[in-house]
């Protein structure tokens, strides 16, 4: 988000980069127990039905339908090795650090 904030506003494709990219963000408090309530427009585009699962996703978290999560997690399984090299593979281990 960092980066996403430092574009310059201006030029047209930044900006509706930015409004496609942070369409569905939201904001969100713990209630006193210290659950969340997902909004019902995020959960009726996200489909969620009985069973969800909660994935880590770097410093975010992502909430899918379970069947959804399974079927896309399944197809890309093949091809891990693949799209690691391709996203990982330019980074040296000092990046890392």
């Amino acid at each position: 988000m960092k980066k996403v904030n430092g574009l310059n506003r201006f030029v047209k494709k930044n900006a509706d980069f930015i409004r496609m990219f942070t369409a569905g963000v939201k904001n969100v408090e713990l209630d006193s127990s210290e659950r969340i309530l997902i909004p019902k427009d995020l959960k009726l585009f996200a489909n969620l039905n009985k069973e969800i699962v909660i994935s880590g996703a770097g410093e975010l978290f992502e909430i899918w339908d379970k069947d959804a999560y399974e079927k896309v997690i399944a197809t890309n399984e093949a091809d891990f090795g693949a799209l690691t090299e391709d996203v990982m593979g330019n980074i040296s281990f000092d990046d890392l650090l």
